[in-house]
Parts: C-alpha cells; sequence; structure tokens
C-alpha cells in the first residue's frame, strides 16, 4: 500500500513517506485509527504500527521497554535534546529526563516523545533524589579531563540513566557531582567534542551492544 513516488519537476521524484488510505473492508481491532484509515498514515512508523493509534502504539511499547534511561539537561533551550529524545525512541528506554526548563526544543524529536515516557525534574538535585530512590546508577558522558573515563572500555550496567549536557558548556558542575562516573568517547580529530547528539547515539549503542540480543 506504499505511496509511488511524487513529482517534483521533470523527471525528478521524492518519496512520499508512509502509505495512503486502507482499502476496504479495513482491519478491525481496537489499534486502528479510523482517521489513518480513511486518510492514509504519513507518520514516520515501523510497518507494524501503521493506522494504530499514538494511544495503541505506546500500550504495545510498554510491553518491551528497556531498562535503560536517558537524562538531559536542560538550561539553555538546545537544538539538540530532540534529537537526543529521537534516538531514546530508537532505543526504546524506559523513559527520557528533562533536566531544568520545563520547555524543551522539541524540533529535532520529530513527535517521537509521543511514544516515550518524558519526566522533568527543575534541579539537578531534584533529579538526583528520583534516582536515588529508585536506585537507578547515572552514567555521565561527557570528556572532561582528569575526571572521565573510557566508555569504550567500560560495562555499563543494564538498569542505569545516561546524563548528558548542553552542547557546547556539557554537564553541569551539579550534575558531574550526582554521577557515579563521568564516561568520555574517544576521539581522534581536531575538535575538543562532538555533538550532543551524536555523543548520544554513540553512548546508547555502546550500552545495546552490551545489553541487547541482536537477530
Amino acid at each position: 500500500m506504499s505511496m509511488p513516488p511524487a513529482e517534483i519537476g521533470p523527471g525528478e521524484f521524492f518519496p512520499v513517506v508512509g502509505v495512503g488510505p486502507h482499502s476496504k473492508p479495513w482491519p478491525t481491532g481496537a489499534e486502528y485509527d479510523l482517521e489513518l484509515l480513511e486518510n492514509g498514515d504519513r507518520r514516520n512508523v515501523l510497518d507494524k504500527y501503521r493506522y494504530w493509534s499514538v494511544t495503541a502504539i505506546v500500550a504495545d511499547l510498554n510491553t518491551k521497554r528497556h531498562k535503560l534511561q536517558i537524562a538531559i539537561e536542560n538550561w539553555q533551550h538546545d537544538l539538540n535534546i530532540g534529537s537526543v529524545v529521537r534516538t531514546a525512541n530508537a532505543f526504546n528506554v524506559s523513559a527520557v529526563h528533562i533536566v531544568g526548563k520545563r520547555d524543551w526544543n522539541k524540533r529535532g524529536a520529530m513527535v517521537t516523545d509521543r511514544y516515550l515516557t518524558i519526566v522533568h525534574h527543575p534541579t539537578v538535585e531534584d533529579f538526583g533524589n528520583y534516582c536515588r530512590e529508585a536506585g537507578l546508577p547515572i552514567i555521565g558522558i561527557d570528556n572532561l579531563p582528569g575526571i572521565s573515563k573510557q566508555l569504550e572500555s567500560t560495562q555499563l550496567p543494564e538498569s542505569c540513566v545516561l546524563l548528558f549536557g548542553q552542547e557546547g558548556a556539557g554537564m553541569s558542575q551539579e550534575a558531574v557531582a550526582v554521577c557515579e562516573v563521568v564516561l568520555e568517547i574517544s576521539q581522534y580529530g581536531s575538535t575538543r567534542s562532538m555533538n550532543a547528539s551524536a555523543a548520544g547515539a554513540i553512548a546508547m549503542y555502546h550500552w545495546a551492544l552490551q545489553h541487547l540480543p541482536r537477530n
């Protein structure tokens, strides 16, 4: 039911995302969204979830959430937060914690935050207390001279929170203080640090290689 490419100029085409209206008779089931069946589903979702409502997708994802959680400091409305959230969705983490300002830049998330549990903490202290009570070790990701250890040689706990700081500024001193350990990603070029969203993807994949089965 995928739609053919749409023409944007003589001989030029771009792919149309998703699928068009579902042919009748429609499938039955509480998971299906009648509006999507009628008008088509242009969302960036797995084929399994085509025409499903957001509520139904979240309910299914909740049955297989992983023990990894993600936290991001949000003091300067960082553009990278959305990209980290989108990657967190790809790894189906248990929760994403926004530490600092409640409002965060969602542009890079591409609405994937709808499929995640988002928890807000106004201060680092509040976040630290939450994790302490939940028995969740906080693993910071930043390249801090004399403090950071190598991510690549570290075995991460299956149940943990990976904490990321602001783009450019990195983790705040308060955030470093609540971490069990701070890990850095080895780099081999001229720049001091890599993009926060890229670092997030690498760190989450490192955790996945250690704890998730591969087909």
